[in-house]
């Protein structure tokens, strides 16, 4: 990540805060329609933040240590790492596909609004369908 794109996302997550606590401040929650708005923004913000200024802090303390740098790129573009960060994902997506289905029958049985189970419902068969895109592509690529 270049230090112009780190520094913009440092100061889009400060902003993105700033708005949230103004917010905050600002807004009547009893007739406001999204009261969660504001907690929504300082948490987005404090995870842009979080990522920007991690990027811009490791290329400040890399910045006179090439041969270190040179390192790490070897290590990220490793295919021996890369695989085993492809298991480590494919092993969290099969835990994650049984913990949705645990949490919307959970949901279901203490009778949630519908809004939030149909919600749920809506982004685990997202991820199901976004899986067996894939699973078709890469079948048809290997």
């Amino acid at each position: 990540m270049k230090k112009r794109n780190a520094l913009l996302l440092t100061a889009a997550g400060l902003l993105l805060i700033a708005a949230g606590l103004l917010l905050l401040r600002t807004s009547n929650f009893s007739t406001d329609n999204l009261p969660a708005l504001p907690y929504l923004l300082i948490g987005v913000g404090c995870g842009v933040f979080g990522h920007g200024a991690g990027a811009g802090i490791s290329q400040h303390a890399l910045k006179n240590a090439p041969e270190i740098q040179k390192q790490i790129e070897i290590d990220q573009r490793d295919e021996r790492n890369v695989q085993i960060a492809n298991r480590a994902k494919g092993k969290a997506y099969d835990a994650m596909i049984f913990i949705f289905g645990a949490l919307m029958v959970s949901f279901a049985l203490m009778n949630a609004d519908l809004f939030v189970i149909l919600s749920l419902v809506a982004a685990y068969l997202c991820v199901v369908g976004i899986s067996i895109y894939y699973r078709v592509k890469f079948d048809k690529e290997m």
